[in-house]
């Protein structure tokens, strides 16, 4: 079902990506970029990063991100943060995050919808 496989295009994405999301962390205080639009990214960045290393149904990848994106979100409202006693640890409460959002729930299903799009869309352009 998974295989071992570097693919360069998807690591490559995945690195633009990540300086995207490290640009928005840094310089971005905004109440639509760094909460929206970065949020949109990650799917995408996590997407990427998963397909850059592993050969599989790009589908099912994609329900794993989502899945995952879900579960970090699910965690939030948990307050696992304080549960865990990581309030003090920036690279968690940055990771995790702190405040639970349905919109941001939103905005990962619609970044699923835009992978699932564009892999459509490109696997017929192939074929």
């Amino acid at each position: 079902m998974f295989k071992w496989c570097f693919n360069r295009n998807y690591f490559l994405s995945f690195l633009l990506l990540f300086v995207i999301e490290v640009l928005i962390a840094l310089y971005v205080h905004d109440d639509f970029i760094r909460p929206y639009f970065g949020d949109f990214l990650v799917v995408l960045l996590l997407y990427c990063f998963l397909m850059g290393f592993i050969k599989s149904n790009k589908y099912i990848i994609a329900v794993i991100v989502l899945i995952f994106a879900f579960l970090i979100e699910f965690a939030q409202f948990l307050n696992v943060i304080k549960l865990f006693g990581l309030q003090n640890n920036t690279l968690a409460r940055t990771v995790i995050g702190t405040s639970f959002s349905n919109h941001d729930l939103l905005i990962y299903f619609l970044a699923f919808i835009i992978v699932i799009g564009f892999e459509y869309v490109s696997t017929k352009k192939i074929n």
